[in-house]
């Protein structure tokens, strides 16, 4: 059988009743880098709903009320800095049907048998990828089920950002009048140091493609691994910690680099707390207010180091981290998060598990899977994520090894 995946309708949602007009300013966390600027995607899948299109377009109609800006366009100002444009244009939202059944094509687990492409939606032709805020498209499935995906732009929402958003959806869906947590903007209250422009594009030195490899690991093992830095440390961990200690080194024992030559891992953390005297205490903010972690090593550092060493390694950058983000606020190039290039032995890990898509209900129940973004082969990503609902397991995917290293990269993460 040949899946396939029709686009029923595509339109523009607008918001359920006229919305404040006028331009507003984007923070300095969302204006740094400029390479921000660029549309991230996801796919949730979900076992059953009821008419999801319909309930989902009105719901998505009802919240562009009180979140308002997401139905404007990013611009560039008089000062040549990215502003949005409070237009109320709507979003771009598409109406699609597949002609299988979820099971046919395994949920959308890896690998895809339905191109990816055709489950997402795309802007109209006339608008500009980069200035676009939000895109929806509800694909049902012949067994009752649908596939949500969103693209976004990072110039605007972090994870945890479009999560609220995606939740604020998802609340009115199931017949709420307004979300529970009331969206802010304030992002005039951010910092904005002079000293931080002109903004940096991110670096990039890889130029052979990464392979995709997902891989389950069980609660036990992932548990051995914390008692074990415990037993040796007297300190404890956590899962994000050992996992990511444990994907660095099998990446930088299966490449073949000089020992002497510098490997970097870079972890995207949450400032919102740290943040509280700027943001009110009640939540709401969407806007990006994530920062990097890094850890710089030689490779023959990592190489034989203990995976409690590089836990150890992984929790010092943790507590530097706020004392580098202070002084990245106030314009220190030294603390400029995307100064560090990405090469080979670079690894970027970003937790999934705690933006909010894993609790989305539209109804109907939450996801029985979740679809992070797979492209940009250049880019080394390791998402954390939740596993599939029937399984009982800690899910990593990365896209961070050459396809002839993949083999040694897979023997290593046994072998941990």
């Amino acid at each position: 059988m040949r899946f396939s995946v029709t686009k029923l309708a595509q339109a523009l949602v607008l918001p359920f009743k006229p919305t404040p007009t006028g331009n507003l300013t984007l923070s300095s966390m969302d204006r740094y880098p400029r390479g921000c600027r660029y549309l991230y995607d996801s796919i949730h899948v979900f076992g059953h709903g009821e008419e999801p299109a319909k309930v989902i377009r009105e719901a998505l109609s009802r919240a562009l009320v009180p979140c308002y800006p997401v139905a404007g366009q990013i611009v560039d100002s008089d000062q040549d800095e990215p502003e949005v444009a409070c237009t109320g244009d709507g979003v771009w939202f598409v109406e699609a049907s597949a002609n299988c059944n979820l099971a046919d094509v395994n949920h959308l687990e890896r690998p895809l048998m339905i191109p990816k492409q055709v489950l997402l939606p795309c802007p109209s032709p006339e608008t500009k990828e980069r200035d676009v805020i939000f895109l929806m498209q509800v694909t049902g499935f012949t067994c009752g089920g649908f596939a949500l995906g969103i693209r976004f732009n990072h110039a605007f929402f972090d994870g945890t950002g479009v999560g609220q958003f995606l939740k604020a959806v998802a609340e009115i869906a199931k017949g709420l009048a307004r979300p529970t947590v009331e969206p802010i903007w304030c992002r005039e209250a951010f910092p904005n140091p002079p000293r931080l422009r002109p903004y940096n594009e991110p670096k990039l030195l890889i130029t052979t493609p990464l392979e995709l490899f997902v891989v389950d690991l069980s609660p036990d093992r992932v548990n051995q691994m914390k008692s074990k830095f415990t037993k040796e440390t007297g300190r404890i961990c956590t899962k994000f910690e050992v996992l990511t200690a444990m994907v660095w080194q099998s990446l930088i024992r299966a490449i073949n680099v000089d020992p002497h030559v510098d490997v970097c891992l870079i972890f995207t953390t949450s400032v919102r707390h740290p943040m509280q005297q700027i943001l009110p205490p009640e939540g709401g903010y969407y806007g990006n207010c994530m920062y990097r972690a890094t850890v710089t090593a030689t490779r023959g550092k990592i190489v034989n180091a203990s995976l409690v060493e590089i836990v150890s390694l992984i929790q010092d950058a943790k507590e530097e981290l706020m004392s580098r983000f202070s002084k990245w606020l106030m314009g220190d190039p030294a603390a400029d998060p995307f100064k560090e290039p990405l090469r080979c032995g670079s690894l970027w890990v970003t937790d999934w598990t705690r933006v909010g898509f894993f609790e989305l209900d539209n109804g109907w129940g939450g996801p029985v899977h979740v679809v992070p973004p797979s492209d940009g082969e250049l880019v080394p990503l390791c998402f954390l994520l939740r596993p599939p609902a029937a399984k009982q397991s800690v899910r990593l995917m990365t896209r961070c090894i050459a396809k002839e290293h993949l083999p040694r990269f897979h023997d290593q993460m046994n072998s941990i």
